[in-house]
């Protein structure tokens, strides 16, 4: 009993929950009831122009009373036609004295007439006896019923008295239970009810005191995490204008520089490749582990963010990091004069391909980092020329990249409904990008760990990783990717 009791007590508790949560869901339900339907976005490379969009919602009643009429039957009228004179009977013998009554007939001395009196009262009592023979019937009968009825009456107290008696050893031993459950509850809230508390009491102060210390631990990460991170790392003897300059002064091993293109402009760190294709080449973007969260507003791609390079066994910074070296650097760098892009990509077996364009310029930021490319070659798919391969018509003339603005989650330049801050393709697809309506390719997308992902993993349904879909398509996130830039040399 005492563990029914438990029971009950729980149980009694989790319907006060399932209570409580009921109203919370349904106010989450009433909540995601008010979004309209088919709102859900298309989740594919880019945005289509035809769809819900274009280019530019008884009871029974109860029985009726039975059972013996409260009133006998009505007594027989009386015969009309008035009051008949009683014939007078001759008598058989006379000339005795009369009876005082006349009925009594005349009084012989013989007392003959004696015996003819009491024939006629004879027959006068006969009649009386059979007029009381219903009653006495009807009577009886209503004697046997009040006999049957008294005697269910007493067969009912009998076995109500026999039912009262059992009700009586069932209560008390209800009682006797209710009152050992009674002293089991009471010594439950006095003992171990407060023993129960002081114990939760002390996890809380525990699990408390480890709040603290996490929030310190919090806040001093965030106080050395004010400043941007920096790889220290022995400055090389060799720099120059750029990685190209550096190569043709000597500097032919592929790490991490000075350079500075004029002398206009601060010199910076950038990581250059002096081995691929002979070299000079300045890494501008790169993609490897998913450390660096691409999706930065426009200021933070303007300046450039990430981590240039890492220390090796060497000594010197020889792994580049993931960045974006800055929309204000490669803008210069590629105005300086002719420039190529080398954009190499890898998928998660180990695969590797690469895109590359002979004239690649990014213009200022007065004209919002203008993209303009020509001259493809490499067999990873002509993305930016081209669009997606696998789209016709107008839906691939949306994903071409070349000649788009750049765009960020808090400065929108893209194709897709310009001016409608609900339809952002930087915003839906992860990073800022060249976008166009909105890709075929997403360098600077999310990063996923596998290569394969659905719509249902992304954060808005669309193909927001690292796509190259003239490669592998829109649903595969690779696994590496970097873009590095050069002086375009023809004899080269």
């Amino acid at each position: 009993m005492k563990a029914l009791l438990l029971l009950f007590l729980c149980v009694s508790a989790s319907w006060a929950q399932d209570d409580l949560q009921y109203d919370d869901y349904d106010l989450d339900a009433k909540a995601s009831n008010a979004t309209s339907p088919g709102t859900s976005l298309d989740a594919r490379a880019h945005r289509p122009t035809t769809g819900r969009e274009t280019y530019s919602s008884s009871r029974n009643p109860p029985p009726p009373i039975s059972g013996g009429s409260r009133y006998r039957g009505r007594p027989t009228p009386a015969p009309v036609g008035g009051r008949r004179e009683q014939e007078k009977v001759e008598q058989p013998e006379a000339g005795g004295c009369t009876h005082a009554s006349e009925a009594m007939g005349v009084l012989c001395p013989t007392g003959c007439e004696l015996k003819t009196m009491m024939v006629k009262q004879e027959r006068n009592v006969k009649m009386a006896i059979n007029q009381l023979k219903p009653d006495v019937q009807e009577l009886s009968s209503s004697t046997n019923n009040v006999y049957n009825y008294v005697h269910s009456m007493s067969n009912s107290l009998r076995e109500r008295q026999r039912v009262f008696t059992g009700n009586s050893r069932v209560m008390g031993q209800y009682t006797d239970q209710v009152e050992e459950q009674h002293a089991y509850i009471k010594e439950t809230v006095d003992t171990i009810f407060p023993s129960n508390l002081r114990v939760l009491q002390g996890v809380l102060d525990k699990i408390r005191l480890k709040i603290q210390k996490l929030e310190k631990a919090i806040q001093s990460q965030k106080d050395q995490c004010k400043d941007p991170c920096i790889t220290t790392c022995p400055i090389p003897v060799v720099s120059g204008k750029e990685c190209e300059d550096i190569y043709r002064r000597g500097g032919r091993d592929s790490q991490m520089y000075i350079i500075q293109p004029d002398s206009f402009s601060p010199p910076y760190k950038v990581f250059c490749d002096q081995t691929t294709n002979n070299g000079g080449w300045a890494l501008v973007q790169n993609r490897l582990d998913g450390s660096v969260d691409f999706g930065r507003r426009w200021d933070e791609y303007r300046r450039g963010f990430g981590n240039i390079a890492f220390s090796s066994e060497k000594g010197f910074c020889e792994t580049p990091g993931e960045y974006w070296l800055g929309n204000d650097r490669i803008s210069h760098l590629t105005k300086m004069g002719p420039t190529e892009v080398l954009i190499e990509m890898q998928d998660w077996t180990g695969a590797k391909v690469h895109a590359q364009y002979r004239q690649f310029t990014i213009q200022s930021e007065t004209s919002n980092y203008m993209l303009a490319v020509d001259g493809y070659s490499g067999n990873a798919g002509n993305c930016f020329l081209e669009g997606a391969l696998e789209l016709f018509g107008v839906n691939r003339t949306m994903t071409i990249h070349n000649g788009m603005m750049f765009s960020t989650h808090d400065r929108d330049n893209d194709n897709w409904n310009p001016g409608d801050p609900s339809k952002q393709c930087s915003r839906e697809d992860g990073g800022g990008w060249w976008y166009n309506r909105c890709h075929s390719a997403n360098p600077n997308g999310r990063y996923y760990m596998g290569g394969s992902y659905t719509s249902q993993m992304s954060k808005h349904g669309t193909d927001d990783g690292m796509v190259w879909m003239n490669w592998k398509g829109s649903w595969y996130s690779l696994k590496a990717i970097s873009m590095k830039i050069r002086p375009y040399i023809a004899s080269r």
